[in-house]
Formats: C-alpha cells, sequence, structure tokens
C-alpha cells in the first residue's frame, strides 16, 4: 500500500505538489492522472524518495522508501526508462542490478523472457528502440518481484501488441495481490485497465475515486439521442416539460431529463420512438472536463502552440 499524507514539494517559489493526500491499495491497478505540470512525475518521486518533501509524507507498506534494507525487493519502480547505461547489454544492465541485492541469474532470464526481449538480452541497449526501451525498464522494476509497483508511463513508445501485453500485465499483478500504481496520458488504457483514479492538478488533489464514479460525476445531465417518427410534436411535448432540445436533422438530442422520462413522454403523446440511447461520456471526456480548470499548458485553436498558463505548479 502506498500512503501520502500531506505531501508537498517546493522548487523555490514554485508549489509542485500542493498538501496532497491519497491511498493506494493493493489488488488493484490505480491510475494516475494529470495534464502536463501537475505534478505527477514529482509526486512519485517523492514516494521513492529521490526528492525530499518541503512537508508532509509518503509510505510504501508503512515505511518510508529510504528506509528499506532491499528496496528492489519492496517497490518495483519505472520513471526514466532510457536512463541506462548504453554501452551495456540489456542481460548486464539487468544482472547490475539483481547482484545489489542478491538476485540470483535465474531471475535476470525470467524477467527477460517476461518482456519478450530474449532475442536482443545480449545486444547494447544503446541501439533499442523506444518501445525496447521501455520494456527493459519494465523488466527492471519486476526484478526483486516487489509487492508494489510505481510505473510512469509504461505504454510510452510501444505497438499495439505491447500497449495489450502491459495491460494483461498489469491486471494480472495487481489480481496476485500487488500494489499498482501507473501514471498514462492515454485514457483509453487507463479505463480499460484502472479501477481507481488519482487525479491531480497544479498539485493538488481533484478525484480519489473509482473510474466508473468519476466518468459519472463529469456525465451531469448527460444528452439522449432520440429517432422517432415524429421529431417535431415529440421535441414540442419534451420542451413542454421543460427538457432542453436540439434537432441535428437526423435525431434530437435531448438533455435536463432522463431516457425514461423521455419514452414516458412518447408513449403518452403516441410517438413510436426507432431510437433512444444516452450519449455516454469517455473516461476522455470526464478527465477533459474536470482538469479544464488545471491545465498549465493550453494549445491555440490551431493546434500548433503550447502556452503557458498562469499556475501556482
Amino acid at each position: 500500500m502506498i500512503d501520502v499524507q500531506g505531501l508537498s514539494k517546493r522548487y523555490g517559489d514554485r508549489l509542485a505538489v500542493d498538501d496532497l493526500t491519497f491511498t493506494v491499495k493493493p489488488g488493484i491497478v490505480t491510475g494516475f492522472l494529470g495534464p502536463n505540470g501537475a505534478g505527477k512525475s514529482t509526486t512519485m518521486r517523492l514516494i521513492l524518495g529521490l526528492d525530499r518533501p518541503s512537508a508532509g509524507s509518503a509510505t510504501v507498506n508503512g515505511r518510508a522508501y529510504r528506509d528499506f534494507e532491499a528496496p528492489l525487493h519492496e517497490v518495483g519502480a519505472l520513471l526514466e526508462a532510457r536512463a541506462i547505461h548504453t554501452g551495456r547489454s540489456a542481460y548486464n544492465h539487468l544482472l547490475a542490478q539483481a547482484q545489489t541485492h542478491a538476485i540470483g541469474r535465474d531471475r535476470v532470464d525470467e524477467v527477460i523472457r517476461l518482456v519478450g526481449l530474449e532475442s536482443v538480452a545480449r545486444k547494447r541497449v544503446g541501439g533499442f528502440s523506444l518501445g525496447m526501451g521501455q520494456r527493459l525498464g519494465i523488466a527492471a522494476a519486476l526484478l526483486g518481484d516487489p509487492a508494489t509497483l510505481i510505473l510512469d508511463e509504461p505504454s510510452n513508445g510501444l505497438d499495439p501488441e505491447g500497449i495489450r501485453w502491459i495491460r494483461n500485465l498489469l491486471k494480472q499483478l495487481a489480481a496476485e495481490g500487488r500494489t499498482v500504481f501507473v501514471s498514462s496520458h492515454l485514457m483509453s488504457e487507463i479505463a480499460l485497465t484502472a479501477e481507481r483514479l488519482v487525479v491531480i492538478g497544479r498539485g493538488r488533489l481533484i478525484a480519489d475515486t473509482s473510474v466508473e464514479e468519476f466518468v459519472r460525476s463529469a456525465s451531469g445531465d448527460a444528452a439522449v439521442r432520440v429517432r422517432s417518427a415524429d421529431p417535431g410534436r415529440l421535441a414540442e411535448l419534451l420542451a413542454a416539460q421543460g427538457a432542453h432540445v436540439e434537432d441535428d436533422g437526423d435525431a434530437l438530442s435531448v438533455s435536463g431529463t432522463t431516457s425514461e422520462e423521455i419514452g414516458r413522454v412518447a408513449l403518452e403523446g403516441g410517438i413510436a420512438l426507432s431510437e433512444l440511447v444516452v450519449q455516454e461520456v469517455s473516461l476522455e471526456d470526464a478527465f477533459m472536463r474536470i482538469t479544464r480548470d488545471s491545465l498549465e499548458f493550453r494549445g491555440d485553436q490551431g493546434g500548433h502552440v503550447d502556452e503557458p498558463v498562469a499556475a501556482s505548479a
């Protein structure tokens, strides 16, 4: 379990992490989301003892990371997959790490097979593609068979097969009872992989909830798409009930009421319906709606330039 309590980090006059409190529990995959500059990487560094907090604490299974005598057996981390000596082979990179913790060569071979790098294990890392480097970073995180995993953008650079592989691997690790904390910009993958979310913006906690509840909270009065034999009359009846109705020429988009109420109004009016569908909000839509006031960098309307927006972190 990862326990973050009142965690803050200041760099000069910049508050990168601002009084964060959340818990990451074992047995499920927890996604860690936030716009660029939100403080996700800083938070992960604070948990791993790579930065000293200005206030608060971060512990793993009740202990600070620096207090572990053999940290690779406790926490597996992937923050920067390419932070590797490029002249070493993948095998020797993992072996060097293994020898610091008395981990045998058999385990090195095992994690190399697990991440699918058998054919390039003896090749120098400097020639690896982004995806191969990412797999090596994941292998290093798994080397000590830790109960807790902290992974920053583990899908970065992976091809579709690789993305499916890491998705299934994370679910499997969580099913084994491990704590799995994953940061990603791929909302579709987080939606398919995570059960719970920690969302931050400008260093502050925005949400600590299930994926389902996060999406539901952003949905509000979700619009309902309606097609009928008499859209004009149905629109009049719904508007009389206080609903907001828009006609796009193919169907009605109705908000301010429920699909059940729309069905009742149509039935009482003798109007046959051919379509009645609640327009669902995706995790990406929910994320954009909930974090729109926490963006530190915002593109212009043409989508060419990221423009800094005043922020505290």
